[in-house]
C-alpha cells in the first residue's frame, strides 16, 4: 500500500508509543514525515524510518510551545513542499493524583501539553494544508490523540480526563472552522494501550504474573499495541476517510460501550 505516497505529514510525540508506530506507518506506505518530539528518542524514530527506506526528518520540540509548533509546520514546508496531514499525538499523564491533590500548577502543565498543543498544531497546520490542497485539488487531514477519559470518569486522572475532553470537542469544533477548506479535523480516543506512559502497569502486571488481568474491564479482554492505534489514525488521515470529520473515534476494545454491569463469562449463565 501507498496511501501516503507524495505526502507530507507531520507526528508530535514521534519518540515513543502510539507516535513512532504511526510515523513507522506513515513512512511505509509513502509519506515524507517530520517526527516531532520533546524527547531524543525522535532521532531513533527517524532512524528506524531511515532503515526501512522511507523518508524522515527528526526535530525536537514542546509540542505544548507555540514558537517551536511554528518551527515545526516552517521545517516540514521547507523539506517537503508542503504539508498535508498533521497527526496532533504528543501528551503527558500528569500522574493519578484525584481532584483535591490536583495543585494549579499540575493542571495548567497538563492542560497546556495535552489541550494547547492540539490547538496550536491546528492553528498553524490548518493553513498550511489547506494551501496545499488547492494546489493539489485533494484534501488534507488532521488526526489528534485523546482518550476514552475524555469521553467518561474512570480511566485518569481529572487533570488528565480533562484535557482529553477538551481534545474531543476541540475536533468538533475545529472542523466546523474550518468547514470549505477540505481539511478534516478528527480524534481518536485510545483506551489502555502499552506506552512510555503505562509501561508501570504492564511491567508490574507482568513481573507479578497478572497479565490476564490487563484490559479485563473491556469486552476483548487485553491491552493494545501502539500499531493497533496507528492503524487508525492512519486511516483518519488517508484519503479513504474522505467522508468523516468532527469525529472521535473509541479505539479501546469496547470499554467505552457500555455502562458499569456485573460481567458475564461468553458461553455461560449469569446466576
Amino acid at each position: 500500500m501507498a496511501r501516503f505516497s507524495g505526502k507530507s505529514i507531520i507526528v508530535t510525540g514521534a519518540g515513543s508509543g502510539i507516535g513512532r508506530a504511526t510515523a513507522l506507518l506513515f513512512a511505509r506506505e509513502g509519506g515524507s514525515v517530520l517526527v516531532a518530539d520533546q524527547s531524543d528518542t525522535v532521532h531513533e524514530t527517524a532512524a528506524m524510518i531511515d532503515r526501512a527506506g522511507g523518508a524522515a526528518h527528526a526535530i525536537q520540540i514542546d509540542a505544548g510551545n507555540e514558537e517551536d509548533v511554528i518551527r515545526a509546520v516552517n521545517v516540514a514546508c521547507e523539506y517537503y513542499g508542503g504539508l498535508d496531514v498533521m497527526f496532533a499525538n504528543a501528551g503527558i499523564s500528569g500522574g493519578m493524583a484525584n481532584l483535591f491533590d490536583t495543585d494549579v500548577a499540575l493542571i495548567t502543565e497538563v492542560l497546556r501539553v495535552n489541550l494547547i498543543g492540539p490547538f496550536l498544531a491546528i492553528k498553524h497546520a490548518a493553513p498550511k494544508i489547506a494551501e496545499r490542497g488547492a494546489i493539489t485539488g485533494k484534501g488534507g487531514a488532521i488526526v489528534l490523540t485523546a482518550s476514552v477519559a475524555g469521553i467518561r470518569s474512570g480511566a485518569g486522572s481529572p487533570a488528565y480526563s480533562a484535557s482529553k475532553a477538551g481534545v474531543i470537542n476541540l475536533a468538533m469544533v475545529s472542523a466546523q472552522q474550518l468547514s470549505g477548506s477540505n481539511v478534516r479535523v478528527n480524534a481518536i480516543c485510545p483506551g489502555l494501550t502499552e506506552t512510555g506512559m503505562t509501561k508501570p502497569t504492564f511491567d508490574y502486571a507482568r513481573e507479578a504474573g497478572k497479565t490476564d488481568r490487563i484490559g479485563r474491564l473491556n469486552p476483548l479482554r487485553r491491552g493494545a499495541q501502539p500499531e493497533e492505534l496507528a492503524e487508525v489514525a492512519a486511516f483518519l488521515a488517508s484519503d479513504a476517510a474522505s467522508y468523516i470529520n468532527g469525529q472521535a473515534i473509541a479505539v479501546d476494545g469496547g470499554l467505552s460501550s457500555s455502562h458499569p454491569v456485573t460481567k458475564q463469562e461468553y458461553g455461560k449463565t449469569a446466576v
